[in-house]
């Protein structure tokens, strides 16, 4: 795995600490009627998502969030309900509310499962987006867990294998293993496309050309490359039929196992702003302690994976990259450094605090 950075897209040389980007969506939130410890604790977690690398999942969809609770589409003071439908097992109805919300009650319900019996399986239905999907099996490494979440995206820009339909989403899947002694968790979090389209969106905004290989026509099958063309295409998936069908299997495990969207059902969040969306996540919890003590557990992994670290380098590559490597460097350099913002989010960042008559993150720095 090549171990470069990549930059991001449209990133300005401006940047904004992480305290302030958590101020100015908490004050977003409370704008928009959410409860002051809830409107936090979405700040919190958006914040996280910009410090870990994660940019099209955290304040650059404030704006996004902002017009669907103001539409209507989403609950701001949502009654999330779980029930433990037997020993492991728990469902959980998200009462439209902020998908962070509902994740954060299904992550503790998890680990809250986990505990007692070992291993603890949540469904979630009537949620929303939640961000990253790193976000929340991190949360369960914490807590001495292997982690593993899927979710049926909000919107559906992929077509199954040999179709012209977009029928199915860029559907997650995220496995965090706990790396023990402070160590960052083993933490693989993917679209089952070639690219999600949060990524293609910031190209979009920043009128930044796309690769070929990542989105084509529903009508003739040839690349497109121009961000503004997205809404004429499917995007690819991982692995040709392979990524396809992951894509399907994790959103019938996520969406219909749990009563929630899944195919035509979803509704596309980035184009409508009053509708329910009924998005489905799952996460599953599973305690390291009952396989063995967790620090026995984290001295043999840290083994294996320095043996894979010191493997030697491929040529034309930087050597191997363990996933979350640069997730937790990103964040350390971030936590530093500031978060990089491009000047055209910015400006809708500007324009929406005037809006919601709440200060810049200019003010707040």
């Amino acid at each position: 795995m090549n171990a470069a950075v990549k930059p991001d897209p449209g990133a300005a040389p401006s940047t904004a600490p992480a305290q302030a980007l958590e101020g100015l969506i908490a004050d977003a939130m409370r704008a928009c009627e959410l409860p002051p410890e809830d409107a936090r604790l979405v700040g919190r977690l958006m914040a996280e998502a910009d410090l870990t690398g994660a940019d099209g999942h955290g304040i650059f969809r404030l704006p996004q969030y902002v017009r669907r609770l103001k539409g209507g589409a989403v609950n701001p003071r949502p009654r999330i309900e779980v029930e433990r439908a037997a020993p492991g097992v728990a469902l959980v109805d998200g009462d439209n509310g902020m998908g962070h919300l509902v994740m954060s009650t299904a992550a503790n319900t998890a680990i809250a499962l986990a505990r007692e019996i070992g291993i603890g399986w949540v469904g979630v239905r009537r949620s929303n987006h939640a961000g990253p999907a790193a976000l929340y099996v991190d949360r369960l490494a914490q807590a001495g867990m292997v982690g593993i979440y899927s979710a049926v995206a909000s919107s559906n820009h992929m077509a199954p294998w040999g179709g012209t339909s977009s029928l199915l989403g860029t559907n997650p899947l995220a496995i965090a293993i706990p790396g023990g002694d402070g160590a960052p968790p083993v933490l693989l979090d993917i679209a089952t496309t070639v690219v999600s389209y949060g990524t293609i969106k910031k190209h979009a905004l920043s009128d930044i050309p796309l690769p070929e290989g990542w989105l084509v026509s529903k009508s003739d099958g040839q690349p497109i490359t121009d961000p503004k063309r997205s809404g004429e295409g499917l995007l690819l998936p991982i692995g040709g039929y392979k990524g396809s069908g992951l894509a399907l299997m994790l959103g019938l495990l996520a969406g219909t196992l749990n009563g929630a969207a899944f195919g035509r059902e979803v509704v596309d969040f980035n184009a409508d702003s009053s509708t329910e969306t009924n998005t489905g996540h799952l996460i599953l919890a599973l305690d390291v302690a009952r396989f063995m003590p967790p620090a026995a557990f984290a001295s043999v992994l840290q083994r294996q994976l320095d043996e894979l670290r010191h493997d030697a380098p491929l040529p034309g590559t930087e050597g191997v990259r363990i996933p979350g490597d640069r997730r937790a460097a990103l964040r350390q350099a971030r936590a530093r450094d500031g978060v990089p913002i491009p000047a055209p989010l910015r400006r809708q960042l500007d324009e929406l605090a005037a809006t919601l008559g709440i200060p810049t993150l200019a003010a707040r720095q």
